[in-house]
């Protein structure tokens, strides 16, 4: 299938690793021009080089932490003005941390807002402008199945991305006239390094092993495994393409079969 993706300009925030890597990738895989963000310039580097590598696609890199109210702005002005407009929108950023209600005051809360809602907004808010002069124009919010079914000792992330989704569904309808579309990827456990680490965390709460609990992580899937960075993309990039056209405002859970309900 011709996902129409050629020529098409995108802009991927925590793309230095795990999935927003493996999105950009995809993305330029099908012949869009991908300007990528995270936190690390060293990151950055690198990952733009192995895209280059692999695709000869331009690839152009911006740093900067999308919790800093003036970063997501600016990431979206660069992005446009590099390649002459924008296309297509990937919010991604890293997780809240782990840990059980009682343990978090305001300030981390804030900060958990600061990172799984406000980056989203700020973002989508800094790029509509750009978007009604595209053709193509997608965005994609990158969340969590947990907004459907909270995980355990994930508190901030059950409740804050929630917002986000809301946010997303909220924006299909409003923008909808404009050409703009606006779906969300809820994935649950896929081999990156955030899931390593809250393994981590888990396996010493639990004073058991990675590989212990690695194994009972995989086993709640009826597929018997965690997912895939490039499993997760491949969604990612059809929903984000010309291909999609008619989808909109879809929560879709990208999750071996984890979420156990109907709905």
């Amino acid at each position: 299938m011709d996902l129409k993706l050629q020529g098409l300009k995108a802009l991927v925030t925590g793309a230095s690793r795990g999935l927003g890597f493996a999105t950009a990738l995809g993305l330029a895989r099908e012949g869009a021009e991908v300007a990528l963000n995270s936190r690390s310039t060293e990151s950055l580097h690198h990952a733009a080089e192995r895209i280059l590598k692999e695709t000869g696609k331009r690839i152009a890199i911006y740093p900067g932490d999308v919790t800093d109210p003036a970063v997501p702005d600016h990431l979206v002005h660069a992005s446009a003005e590099t390649f002459g407009g924008l296309d297509l929108l990937v919010t991604n950023s890293g997780g809240p941390p782990s840990g059980p209600f009682e343990t978090f005051d305001d300030a981390v809360w804030q900060r958990a807002i600061e990172l799984s809602l406000m980056s989203h907004v700020r973002l989508i808010r800094a790029a509509v402008p750009y978007l009604r002069r595209s053709k193509a124009a997608s965005v994609l919010t990158v969340t969590s199945y947990s907004v459907k079914q909270p995980i355990p000792n994930l508190v901030l992330s059950n409740s804050i991305r929630s917002a986000t989704t809301g946010l997303t569904k909220s924006l299909a309808l409003e923008l909808g006239k404009d050409g703009i579309r606006f779906n969300s990827i809820l994935p649950a456990w896929t081999e990156t390094e955030r899931i390593l680490e809250l393994i981590s965390a888990r396996a010493l709460a639990n004073g058991t092993t990675v590989e212990d609990e690695l194994h009972k992580q995989a086993m709640d899937s009826p597929l018997g495994r965690m997912g895939t960075a490039e499993e997760f993309a491949n969604a990612a990039v059809f929903l984000l393409s010309p291909a999609a056209s008619y989808i909109t405002g879809v929560m879709l859970t990208v999750d071996g079969g984890m979420y156990k309900g109907t709905y």
